[in-house]
């Protein structure tokens, strides 16, 4: 497996600094807002295959093109939460054979709170032996110092030995925001970059008049932060895990002024034209909101056409995009009527061609 040394981190966030600046020429935008990230364990998630061999129990990784698998004892780009639990838990699961019976991947999601949850796969039904198995594993690794949270994952078969979430502790403009993030769901998989995302996001709608509209809220993680700036958000997400964990956060942070809508951006904009009506539009009056600034930060697809027609309404526009060359396609229509005010690129992927990016555009 390619490895590249943290000194070139500088290098490659400069050439994808020269690709994006290029991208975004067409459209006039100003100079790019460059966030880097820290270059070595700044990944909050990670998922591993293992591997049994004569015995031994080991991480395993495949290159994508050639197949070849290699065994990861360390891994520098995970937080260090990861490299200790994953030094942690194998010799704990050799030691008892129902647990590492026919176990084939580990998934772990730590959080800069400290927590961390540990998915285990198998490729056979999971029982009482193995639940109680399980439980001794997770005693031995809290007496290690763990706050960890253990998931059994079989075909149509999911054990929690207590909760599928762990609670992330951001902390954003000097103010420290709490996050639900919820077992196999999305979630940012860099803390320390999504912290700045955030404070760019706020940065940017500071003294925004009205209301917010935001679709793809996932878990709130933008809502929670951007709420401060907005009379009333309203934001929609479809996924029901990260509608219920966008719920948990609004208590948690006391925000009073958000409300979230399990819809997709798709059913929004036919709900919002007129086109349909969605019993979960019962109780919440559309026409109460005030909303001068929309917020999307789509899937890789981008917006599809229909919600770009609808996003082209607001006066502004807050985009932020896992795909720079979708969300150029998305600004030939919306650089018609917008022009970009403020762009930045988030280093979300050091050492790979991905590109987070985010405009913030104002009606011409």
């Amino acid at each position: 497996m390619q490895t590249i040394p943290i000194e070139q981190y500088g290098e490659l966030l400069d050439k994808k600094h020269e690709k994006l600046t290029a991208l975004f020429a067409p459209f006039n935008a100003p100079a790019l807002e460059v966030f880097a990230s820290p270059p070595q364990h700044y990944r909050m998630r990670a998922e591993f295959r293992l591997w049994h061999d004569d015995g031994d129990l080991y991480h395993i990784m495949f290159d994508q093109h050639s197949r070849q698998r290699y065994r990861v004892d360390d891994f520098p780009i995970a937080n260090e939460l990861i490299n200790c639990m994953m030094k942690a838990l194998l010799p704990l699961l050799k030691e008892q054979q129902v647990l590492k019976h026919k176990l084939f991947q580990v998934d772990y999601l730590s959080t800069l709170s400290g927590e961390i949850l540990v998915s285990l796969l198998y490729h056979t039904p999971l029982n009482e032996e193995w639940e109680q198995a399980a439980c001794r594993l997770k005693e031995r690794l809290t007496e290690q110092g763990f706050c960890v949270q253990l998931i059994g994952r079989a075909t149509k078969q999911k054990i929690c030995l207590e909760r599928d979430y762990a609670d992330e502790v951001l902390s954003v403009k000097g103010k420290n925001y709490v996050y639900r993030q919820v077992e196999n769901s999305f979630t940012q998989p860099n803390a320390a970059v999504n912290c700045k995302m955030l404070e760019w996001a706020i940065n940017c709608t500071q003294n925004s008049q009205g209301d917010l509209l935001e679709l793809y809220c996932g878990n709130g993680n933008f809502s929670i932060a951007l709420a401060q700036n907005f009379r009333k958000v309203l934001a929609t997400e479809v996924a029901k895990p990260s509608v219920a964990a966008a719920q948990s956060n609004i208590s948690a942070n006391g925000v009073n002024n958000l409300q979230i809508v399990r819809m997709s951006a798709e059913e929004f904009t036919q709900a919002i034209n007129g086109v349909r009506k969605f019993n979960r539009l019962n109780g919440i009056d559309l026409q109460s909101y005030e909303c001068h600034t929309i917020f999307v930060d789509p899937p890789r697809a981008g917006l599809d056409p229909d919600t770009l027609l609808l996003v082209q309404n607001y006066d502004r526009i807050l985009y932020i995009s896992c795909n720079p060359h979708t969300l150029c396609d998305n600004l030939q229509t919306l650089s018609q009527t917008h022009y970009i005010e403020r762009a930045a690129l988030f280093d979300q992927f050091p050492y790979t061609e991905h590109m987070e990016s985010g405009v913030w555009l104002i009606r011409k």
